[in-house]
């Protein structure tokens, strides 16, 4: 800020607001314009006492102060960005952010200090943060309810400390709808806790970095970093060369597992759970498979108790009631085994007990056994099959009677005229008059009544009805004449003497 504010196009706001050990006022500078305030590497001990009314971002880094005391920032209402870092901070007193701007705060930075313990007041004020940094510091221990008030929290960076424990149980979607990011890398956490992980969701697993830790190489630790890197979590694939684990727990024995998997290539994978997908109402598993269901409420805090009822009316609290049934602090209820018997509906309450306030959630749990599920597909594929058959004779049908369009009648043309015949005196000419030769079903007319004028279809099997010029009823047979008639069934003519 020197080098930003002391152009003469820029008015300076000079005051004295720093202390001595001994209590004395001395001559110090913080620089004001317009809504900022900078008090930075001055050597102060305490937070100033006076401070503009209109600053919105305060910058104390650099300086000597070693705890916040009890309304520190009070009058301070437009503070929105607070940096206190590169201090000597080892406590934090309770309403320290009391009376200042509270909800508006939404950058806190109390990077490398020396902090050790989190503790849940500390930012019982900030509801409105969203960014806090904490990295660099001497932190050990977290208190589960420390973050409890940070419903509006985005960022929080918590590497370069000494943890070996943290509360994941504490973080989830109900009470931590923003968090994308959280940061835990580079501290001595020994051994993760899986079941907590993974019932994290998606959205703070995507941005939970844990690499440079103290980790002990086992199969479900490397499995869990295997399924995060196949999905392309940039918590992982940005940093594959700093996951390391300890081999026999030895500190010699460290190696990065991303480049040296032959380690895991034993570990049996199939019964691990995958990183949670958000909660639907409505789950479908297979029998004998573990399902994980969550009680997703808007209730936060230390004073929130959470209990199940099964559909058997069951009562089912932490830590559970059987092996079969387990219950996490959080709320999630656990069914290791399932089993058709445990399909139903489940109902999950939270309970506030200081606001006296609750609610529920319902979740529809249907466990599929492995007949059900065949029985299922070869239901589907018969149904398919049958449809097929039913659509096929429809097109069929419209294809037979359904005439695209309608053709004007043809032209009959005439007929032709009779060839002349012989006739002898006492014979009358009966062509054309006398009953038509038999044809109907033979393939082929015969060859014996072939005749000029006659048309011979030997390919089409269909009804003829022709003139036939010889003479059969009543007609006088010379000597020797024989009449073929065809059968209706045969191509073989029956010889009539």
């Amino acid at each position: 800020f020197r080098g930003i504010f002391n152009n003469r196009d820029h008015r300076l706001y000079s005051s004295r607001l720093t202390h001595s050990r001994n209590g004395s006022a001395q001559e110090g500078r913080c620089l004001c314009t317009s809504d900022i305030l900078s008090c930075t590497a001055l050597g102060l001990e305490q937070i100033p006492k006076e401070m503009p009314v209109s600053a919105v971002t305060l910058d104390l880094s650099h300086n000597q102060i070693a705890q916040l005391k009890e309304d520190s920032f009070l009058g301070l209402s437009r503070l929105e960005i607070l940096r206190i870092s590169h201090n000597q901070l080892t406590f934090i007193a309770p309403r320290a952010f009391h009376n200042s701007s509270g909800t508006l705060l939404r950058h806190l930075d109390l990077s490398a200090n020396h902090l050790c313990d989190l503790e849940q007041h500390y930012f019982a004020d900030l509801p409105g943060l969203e960014e806090l940094l904490l990295f660099n510091n001497r932190i050990v221990r977290i208190e589960s309810s420390a973050f409890a008030k940070l419903r509006n929290l985005r960022k929080a960076y918590l590497s370069h400390n000494r943890l070996t424990d943290f509360p994941f149980f504490s973080i989830q979607k109900h009470t931590h709808p923003q968090l994308l990011l959280l940061d835990l890398s580079s501290n001595r956490l020994p051994k993760l806790p899986l079941e907590d992980i993974s019932n994290l969701p998606t959205t703070i697993q995507k941005g939970l970095y844990l690499h440079n830790n103290s980790l002990v190489c086992d199969c479900s630790m490397y499995g869990l970093f295997h399924k995060w890197a196949e999905r392309n979590f940039t918590s992982v694939t940005d940093y594959k060369e700093e996951h390391t684990c300890l081999v026999y727990g030895m500190q010699k024995g460290t190696v990065r597992f991303f480049k040296h998997d032959r380690y895991f290539e034993k570990c049996d994978f199939t019964g691990m759970k995958l990183p949670l997908a958000e909660q639907e109402g409505s789950v479908l598993a297979k029998a004998g498979s573990a399902v994980l269901l969550h009680c997703v409420t808007n209730l936060t805090g230390q004073h929130v108790t959470f209990f199940w009822v099964s559909p058997n009316q069951e009562y089912v609290a932490p830590p559970g009631n059987s092996d079969s049934l387990k219950m996490y602090s959080n709320g999630s209820l656990e069914i290791r085994d399932a089993r058709a018997a445990d399909s139903g509906m489940y109902w999950c309450m939270a309970v506030d007990d200081r606001q006296q306030r609750n609610e529920t959630r319902e979740v529809n749990l249907t466990v599929v056994t492995h007949q059900s599920q065949e029985s299922y597909e070869s239901f589907n594929t018969g149904f398919t099959t049958l449809l097929g058959c039913v659509v096929s004779l429809v097109l069929v049908l419209m294809y037979l009677y359904l005439t695209p369009c309608r053709c004007p009648p043809c032209r009959k043309a005439p007929p032709p005229p009779p060839p002349p015949a012989a006739t002898t005196p006492g014979q009358t000419n009966e062509a054309g008059a006398g009953s038509a030769q038999s044809s109907i079903l033979t393939p082929t007319p015969p060859t014996t009544t072939e005749g000029p004028g006659r048309k011979v279809s030997t390919n089409k099997h269909v009804v003829f009805l022709e003139p036939i010029r010889e003479q059969q009823n009543g007609r006088i047979r010379k000597a020797g004449e024989t009449d073929s008639i065809m059968s209706v069934f045969s191509d073989t003519p029956i010889m009539i003497p």
